[in-house]
């Protein structure tokens, strides 16, 4: 299954809703920018409030499950919308992977370490740089600010924001033009592909033509003299090759023989 930019965009869409409109804009260019590596993600994890913090905390402490997370609510980014997770989405469009050695596109370079090089590039900082509890799949935007200021009432400022926006603004007009390249480049090839096609049809040689009756004097003959070793279908120009030098005596030249 082959998945367009929409299609990707789509999927994410749900848990992108209550994002800063910043981290919502960077989040968006970072799915643009992978899928132009050949690499579509899948947004997992958005804006949590603070009670669903709590109760993922409480997940292997207080409640069934292994620990993943080390942050009560009030205490990750992503209760004030400055943070998101995410998932490579597999070719089927349903599945996701955390497979971090992956390297679906075939250019060497692990897919989830591409998506890092994206999201650091657009102003993310990456939980897998964290020192204590590495959170791999996590990307956040702080602004300049902890979460002790967030808790009190701190936003960001006009200034983060302006910065922020420039550099996402900027990237996103260099992947405009890397993708209107790409789709120039698709157009070539589909072209040359209709061109092929159009002259393998005309010249009749696809490989699944049976040979009619009146060629069969000519397979049988060029089978007898060794030309062939089977009457397999052949093409319609093969056909026509055998039939010329039959036409020409051949094969009966080789059978006097």
């Amino acid at each position: 299954m082959s998945l367009t930019l929409d299609q990707v965009k789509s999927k994410s869409s749900k848990r992108l809703i209550g994002l800063h409109p910043v981290v919502l804009a960077a989040a968006t260019a970072l799915i643009e920018h992978c899928f132009a590596r050949g690499v579509p993600i899948l947004i997992t994890q958005g804006l949590r409030t603070i009670a669903e913090q709590d109760v993922l905390y409480a997940q292997g402490r207080t409640k069934p499950g292994s620990i993943v997370t080390n942050a009560k609510g009030g205490y990750s980014y992503h209760n004030f919308g400055l943070a998101v997770d995410f998932a490579l989405l597999l070719p089927n469009g349903s599945s996701v992977s955390w497979d971090m050695n992956r390297d679906y596109n075939g250019n060497n370079i692990k897919d989830w370490i591409e998506v890092v090089e994206e999201a650091k590039k657009l102003g993310f900082e990456w939980g897998g740089d964290w020192k204590t509890f590495k959170d791999y799949p996590h990307f956040q935007m702080a602004f300049g600010l902890t979460l002790t200021q967030l808790r009190a009432g701190s936003k960001p400022t006009e200034t983060a924001m302006a910065k922020a926006t420039a550099i996402i603004n900027r990237l996103k007009e260099e992947v405009k033009e890397d993708m209107s390249r790409i789709e120039e480049l698709e157009a070539i090839v589909v072209k040359q592909d209709e061109r092929l096609e159009a002259v393998e049809k005309r010249l009749n040689i696809s490989g699944k033509e049976t040979y009619a009756s009146n060629y069969t004097e000519a397979i049988t003959a060029a089978k007898a003299a060794g030309a062939i070793t089977t009457s397999a279908d052949k093409s319609k120009i093969e056909l026509n090759i055998i039939q010329m030098f039959f036409n020409l005596g051949l094969f009966q030249e080789r059978e006097d023989k």
